[in-house]
């Protein structure tokens, strides 16, 4: 090993424990920072030329998550969020109805939008409902991350890993939603199951307490004009359209329309999510160069086995393994250059991304849904790393375990 390679595999492990790790006292970088540290470091050091770091960085990802989050912006400014949160309280009739309406809820809108911007704008505005219902939080607050989590594997711009999925593999929009969309709907189901069972009795004594809302009425011309260009970008997905250049596309046609002022909306789009992925995507280069995970997957391939399902089986537990412990985005951006390899890479890829989305409710920290929501309810609600995990841990496995089935049965 040359001290380049050398140099390559030490800024690599130094971000990944920046990006995975709490913040330290001596240097208290958030994960945008620490991996932006990296890239710099790659640079710096000489172990990518500048060229080869503005060549790493895939522009598809940053331009499709930004125009998803334009539309997602304006929908938060009609009052969309808060409109949904409301309806919930007020169509439940009962706690158990409220868990099954939350749940379908969060996971559809992830579906259609990334995750986590779902769990940043419909966090608050849960914990103020239930709040105010006079309800026990944490069943909620679990269904509320774990849908948006198990929702969003049914689309490719439902979370960052799906994302970059679709530019890496190039399928098809529709394609992936007709295999991913059936898993998403099981997963959905024996999550709400286990919760609905995990606090039957929480659940049984409860109450809905209705009280006046004061929910903000929605602006109707604005919501009609976001709703209806989120509409037509998800035609244009589906008739095959370039995925970040129609979703830019809907952002861009709903600043020229809406006649709001353009710099309240840029306020409200998570560009630390950008700069995140820039920079990792440098870093990772900095590593893919090495020949590192070139070799690494030498050394795991004959795991995996020969046949088809059983290489899906034993990528569906690696990944599920690898986005715990390095974090779903980097192990994505590192094993995806192994699919190309592997008996039937379309599979493969859906596999990786079933496993790397159902993968984040397995722990509190498996994903940044999950800390999102939680940190929203501080002051009202304090999850444990044990009171997230005890329902997680067999969500995670047996999503992964039906929706595995559901997808090798469908191909």
């Amino acid at each position: 090993m040359n001290p380049r390679e050398l140099l390559a595999i030490v800024i690599f492990v130094v971000t990944y424990l920046l990006i995975s790790g709490r913040r330290l006292k001596i240097l208290p970088l958030n994960r945008p920072a620490a991996a932006l540290l990296g890239a710099v470091l790659m640079v710096a050091t000489g172990v990518l030329t500048p060229d080869e770091a503005y060549a790493a960085v895939d522009y598809n990802t940053l331009v499709l998550l930004l125009g998803m989050m334009l539309i997602c912006a304006y929908l938060n400014l009609a009052g969309f969020f808060e409109w949904a949160a409301d309806w919930v309280l007020r169509v439940a009739r009962t706690p158990a109805q409220l868990l099954f309406y939350l749940t379908l809820t969060s996971g559809t809108l992830s579906a259609l939008l990334v995750n986590d911007t779902i769990c940043l704008m419909l966090a608050p505005l849960v914990v103020a409902v239930m709040v105010r219902g006079r309800l026990p939080l944490l069943p909620y607050l679990l269904s509320l991350a774990m849908s948006a989590n198990t929702g969003s594997v049914a689309t490719l711009v439902g979370n960052p890993q799906n994302v970059i999925i679709g530019q890496l593999s190039g399928m098809p929009f529709l394609l992936f939603a007709v295999r991913l969309a059936p898993v998403a709907v099981v997963g959905l189901t024996i999550q709400y199951t286990l919760l609905r069972l995990g606090f039957r009795r929480v659940l049984a004594t409860a109450v809905i307490h209705r009280t006046p809302t004061s929910c903000r009425r929605p602006d109707g011309r604005l919501l009609a004009m976001s709703l209806g260009v989120l509409a037509a970008v998800f035609a244009g997905f589906i008739a095959g359209l370039h995925l970040a250049w129609t979703a830019l596309a809907g952002g861009t046609l709903l600043m020229v329309i809406a006649r709001r002022d353009t710099h309240e909306v840029l306020k409200l789009v998570d560009w630390h999510l950008l700069v995140f992925f820039a920079a990792l995507f440098v870093v990772v280069e900095g590593l893919n160069g090495t020949g590192l995970t070139g070799k690494l997957h030498a050394q795991c391939s004959p795991l995996f086995g020969a046949s088809v399902p059983t290489q899906a089986w034993n990528l569906a537990w690696f990944s599920m393994a690898g986005s715990n412990i390095f974090s779903n985005v980097p192990f994505v951006l590192v094993a995806g250059k192994w699919i190309g390899r592997f008996a039937d890479p379309t599979l493969m890829w859906q596999v990786m991304a079933l496993a790397t989305t159902f993968a984040g409710n397995l722990t509190l920290l498996g994903s940044v849904a999950n800390i999102i929501v939680v940190e929203q309810a501080r002051g009202h609600c304090e999850v444990g790393f044990w009171d997230y995990a005890k329902f997680g841990i067999p969500v995670a496995l047996l999503t992964t375990a039906a929706g595995l089935a559901v997808l090798l049965a469908l191909h």
